[in-house]
């Protein structure tokens, strides 16, 4: 039986847990090998396992805030399987504050990881991807992109800065057959968003059409759809996976 990225090689930042892990055990179940970037070591280490061992991925300690290691990143994907198929701009942090209370540090750390971080992503998949025939990108929006969240001027101008940057990157590279799209997740259910107290969780409950929160997978089966052909004809669109929340 023939899998959506059959013989792909997907690089997946942010890839050792949460979301990340997901998109990875989706790709790597669709036929993909992947190369997965985080800080942490222990974690990727554990991802590796997971997901079958160094045959099917390789973990590499990655800032995405550096563009020297994202390339590093990206050029192992083709030293260790010959290939880059398809990118995932989705690592990412919070330091929530309100503006009066939040720091320069953590509103720069903030913009950082999320922004340039998903910049360097694209710049150094889309250099590769267009002298060998194309590929996918997938960057990681949010629904704070979209309507600004209280206590996330980093986070919320980050992520709407994640659309209009994927949309100019999109214009760009298109006639080179490389694909960019983005997802804007609403509340999903990761070890962050589950630390929260209990009272904004019931809140942001309170907001979906749905009722519930959605799984990582949910997420991973969108990035699927845009990282593989079904979404051949799609580029520098941002899907919302929200379950209706702020329509």
């Amino acid at each position: 039986m023939t899998t959506l990225l059959d013989g792909k090689v997907a690089v997946i930042t942010g890839g050792a847990q949460g979301i990340g892990l997901a998109i990875a055990e989706r790709f790597v179940a669709e036929g993909a090998k992947v190369v997965l970037g985080d800080l942490n070591i222990e974690a990727l280490d554990a991802a590796v396992d997971a997901l079958g061992g160094t045959d099917v991925a390789v973990g590499v300690r990655c800032d995405v805030t550096s563009s020297e290691q994202v390339q590093a990143l990206v050029d192992e994907a083709v030293a260790a399987f010959g290939a880059l198929d398809v990118m995932v701009n989705n690592a990412g942090i919070t330091r929530d504050a309100t503006m009066r209370k939040m720091t320069e540090e953590d509103f720069d750390l903030v913009v950082a990881v999320h922004l340039k971080g998903t910049w360097n992503g694209t710049r150094a998949a889309a250099a590769h991807m267009r002298e060998h025939g194309g590929g996918a990108i997938v960057n990681m929006s949010s629904i704070s992109g979209k309507v600004g969240l209280l206590g996330q001027t980093n986070y919320s101008a980050a992520k709407a800065g994640i659309v209009g940057l994927t949309k100019a990157a999109a214009k760009e590279v298109a006639h080179l057959g490389v694909r960019i799209n983005a997802i804007a997740p609403g509340l999903i259910r990761t070890a962050m968003t589950e630390a929260m107290p209990e009272r904004i969780w019931e809140s942001k409950m309170a907001e979906i059409p749905m009722g519930r929160a959605g799984e990582p997978s949910e997420i991973a089966s969108v990035a699927l759809f845009l990282a593989s052909d079904l979404s051949s004809y799609m580029t520098g669109t941002l899907t919302e996976v929200t379950g209706g929340r702020h329509l």
